[in-house]
């Protein structure tokens, strides 16, 4: 039989590695299955699925340059494939922040229904009400922080803070 991409053969398991699976096909071809499409779910360890000499179904994915891509998880009916990962699913069931073991449904934030019902800053005092009270507060600042510098300045502090006072 000739070896073509999409194409469904028996394979023996004749090696294993943390990235996947050889397997011997006929016509003394060999092919590899990366780890991704050994099973429909997520598996970090692939000797939990196959061991050398294990006889698998594979689809070939791909030939290029001698090289034989197959997969396992393809390789199976698309009933059996749902199966497998409902399945798995349910085996470990995922972990939701907390600890707790039950997936939370989705609850949105209470709609916002003007930007008047939300404080944005609520760690700040009340700002002024006046284009004068906030033009004030603002040159207050600002004299403040000139004073800070110019303090800074005289104590042999330079600006490239190398410590020696010159510039």
């Amino acid at each position: 039989m000739a070896i073509e991409v999409g194409v469904i053969l028996e394979g023996k398991v004749s090696g294993i590695t943390k990235f996947g699976a050889f397997v011997d096909l006929p016509d003394n071809k060999t092919g590899m299955v990366h780890i991704s499409e050994v099973a429909p779910t997520f598996i970090t360890e692939i000797s939990d699925y196959v061991k050398v000499g294990d006889a698998v179904k594979v689809k070939v994915l791909g030939v290029n340059n001698g090289k034989i891509s197959l997969s396992m998880k393809q390789a199976l009916p698309k009933e059996q494939q749902q199966a497998k990962k409902q399945q798995k699913q349910q085996k470990q069931p995922r972990q939701a922040h907390g600890g707790s073991k039950e997936r939370q449904p989705y609850k949105p934030a209470p709609p916002v229904t003007s930007p008047g019902d939300y404080e944005w800053q609520s760690s700040r005092k009340a700002s002024p009400s006046t284009f004068e009270d906030m033009m004030s507060r603002f040159k207050q600042t600002s004299e403040d922080k000139m004073s800070d510098l110019k303090r800074g300045e005289s104590r042999g502090y330079s600006r490239r803070g190398n410590g020696n006072g010159r510039r």
